[in-house]
């Protein structure tokens, strides 16, 4: 999303492209930086508890940020939306 842009209008062109993109119910990748010691991975895998989501991480090289990708099945395209309206709010995590 870009700085200036609409929330709504961004997350309702990005459910369309969701929609159209694959069949729903259907496997979704997350991807989150973190910077390390700012933000627990634990707030972030705890959006995905009860799910079949399977994590991936990786440290930087100098070891301040690590990357987590998250594999999941997700029903529909607003599920997709809730996670990363819920992330938006956690302090010091990238989406991508």
């Amino acid at each position: 999303m870009l700085p200036k842009e609409n929330p709504e209008e961004f997350y309702s062109r990005f459910h369309e492209q969701l929609k159209i993109s694959q069949e729903w119910p259907g496997k979704y990748l997350f991807k989150f930086i973190l910077r390390i010691g700012e933000v627990e991975e634990k707030i972030l895998t705890d959006l995905f508890l009860s799910t079949d989501a399977t994590y991936s991480r990786k440290k930087s090289s100098k070891n301040t940020f690590v990357s987590l990708s998250v594999l999941v099945t997700m029903e529909s395209p607003a599920d997709i939306i809730t996670i990363y309206k819920k992330v938006k709010t956690i302090k010091g995590v990238i989406t991508l």
